[in-house]
């Protein structure tokens, strides 16, 4: 599975992608807005930091003028991958920009069926929301399952999933054995998959053990 960071923090992102854990990056216009920095500053920072995939959203809700902004945002550099909703026009948009060969993640989709439809469309990535459909009592993960055996029916389906909206480590794993290719998280929960209360435990009780020997290894 790829590991995506959802951020729009400079700091986190080149900490994280210090580790080589990070595939690539997505951010939306709520995330801009918490960084509360120019938006084209912010994203070709990022795209300096990280080789994979970088998610830039449009915010125009015609077809016309997401393609027009998308187009826009792939001049920044390469690894730019346009980020537009799952309507009508923001699925013809996809089109237009995957037949320009520009990347492009098809984001807020909550049903297998607008999936499929995102896949016919040439989408890179699909964003199934695990968290927001968790948020209204439906099970978010059944998304994903659903998502991967219908693209799994079809091999010119070659769209990849993102499984987006996580809120915990759980979200991951569970994310990853339903088989989504790649998982977008916040920094947070990308820490949270090393810890574990036992391997604490059991590094404690080493340390412990190895100051009782009064012994250095350099």
């Amino acid at each position: 599975m790829k590991f995506f960071v959802d951020s729009a923090d400079i700091d986190e992102i080149r900490d994280l992608a210090d580790t080589g854990l990070v595939d690539g990056v997505t951010t939306n216009p709520s995330l801009i807005a918490k960084s509360g920095r120019d938006f084209t500053e912010v994203v070709k920072e990022i795209v300096e930091i990280v080789d994979g995939p970088v998610s830039a959203e449009v915010t125009a809700t015609d077809v016309d003028g997401m393609v027009e902004e998308g187009r826009k945002l792939a001049k920044i550099a390469d690894n730019i991958a346009v980020k537009v909703p799952l309507t009508w026009d923001g699925l013809k948009a996809c089109r237009a920009l995957t037949q320009g060969g520009t990347m492009v993640n098809v984001t807020l989709c909550f049903s297998a069926n607008q999936a499929l439809l995102a896949a016919k469309a040439g989408a890179t990535f699909i964003s199934p929301f695990i968290g927001r459909l968790d948020d209204i009592c439906l099970d978010g993960m059944q998304l994903i399952h659903e998502i991967r055996a219908i693209y799994d029916n079809y091999d010119a389906l070659e769209t990849e999933i993102l499984a987006a909206s996580i809120r915990s480590a759980n979200h991951v794993k569970e994310s990853a054995l339903a088989g989504a290719d790649v998982s977008t998280v916040p920094p947070q929960v990308l820490r949270d998959l090393a810890k574990h209360p036992l391997t604490d435990k059991g590094l404690d009780a080493f340390l412990a053990d190895w100051k009782k020997t009064g012994q250095s290894i350099l």
